[in-house]
């Protein structure tokens, strides 16, 4: 296993478990303890996680991690939303992508059927369509954040205002009927918005995980979005609330 691929999985189990041993994490990745002693170590530099003497805890911090360190972390339900979430977009539509794990999902589907326009600050989306000959690319500039992909900004910003797009999709970190859409960085929330505002339908991607949670940066109140598309884990309860927020609530199957 890369060593890449190895401390994206440490961070994976760490953040769903709350904390992880050393030896449980050396039989799950099949590696020696010496090994991920120096991966956590690493990842604590890093600021990623809490080293303690047995093993390793997420802490208090609610910690962005980067896209790569994301990208294998429920996997399977970000494709099914992607599937799901590509049935919104008719032919020859001009479709909005901000960055995240579960738009890079729905791009790469996109793709494959082709005769669109996307509008994106997302740069690995950006690398993934730029070959595709039958996706026409437009791609917005701005300040780069290093954990999103994303490019942000007043720059962003005003470029997306010369545009009209006929659905946008906005990944988010959290989502709530009281405090809305958020995310981690107040000016990527910022360049959320004017995506928002550019959309004739805007519609937001989420795991279940994201539903219940609050980070920094608000991008919308929940009545702003016409759209979720989400696993099918979500509670009963939840989708009610979200409902009633305005919201049409799809399940991915």
């Amino acid at each position: 296993m890369l060593k890449a691929d190895r401390t994206a999985r440490i961070l994976s189990y760490v953040v769903a478990e709350g904390s992880a041993d050393v030896h449980a994490l050396a039989e799950l990745l099949g590696v020696s303890a010496a090994t991920v002693r120096r991966d956590l170590q690493e990842l604590h530099d890093q600021g990623l996680l809490h080293r303690t003497r047995g093993g390793a805890v997420t802490g208090g911090v609610n910690v962005e991690l980067s896209l790569r360190h994301r990208s294998e972390k429920k996997l399977a339900e970000k494709q099914q939303i992607a599937a799901a979430a590509a049935r919104f977009v008719p032919d020859g539509a001009v479709v909005g992508l901000t960055g995240g794990t579960t738009t890079s999902e729905l791009a790469r589907r996109l793709a494959d059927r082709g005769g669109i326009t996307v509008v994106t600050n997302a740069v690995n989306i950006a690398a993934d369509l730029i070959g595709r000959q039958d996706v026409r690319l437009i791609v917005i500039g701005g300040l780069a954040r290093p954990t999103s992909y994303e490019l942000v900004g007043p720059a962003a910003d005003r470029m997306l205002e010369e545009y009209n797009l006929d659905v946008a999709f906005i990944g988010v970190d959290g989502l709530t009927t009281q405090a809305g859409c958020t995310t981690h960085d107040e000016m990527e929330a910022q360049t959320d918005r004017a995506f928002l505002r550019r959309s004739a339908r805007s519609v937001i991607l989420a795991d279940h995980t994201k539903v219940g949670r609050v980070t920094f940066a608000r991008i919308c109140p929940l009545s702003d979005a016409h759209d979720l598309v989400t696993d099918d884990v979500l509670s009963s309860q939840d989708e009610a609330d979200i409902a009633a927020c305005g919201v049409k609530v799809h399940r991915a199957r």
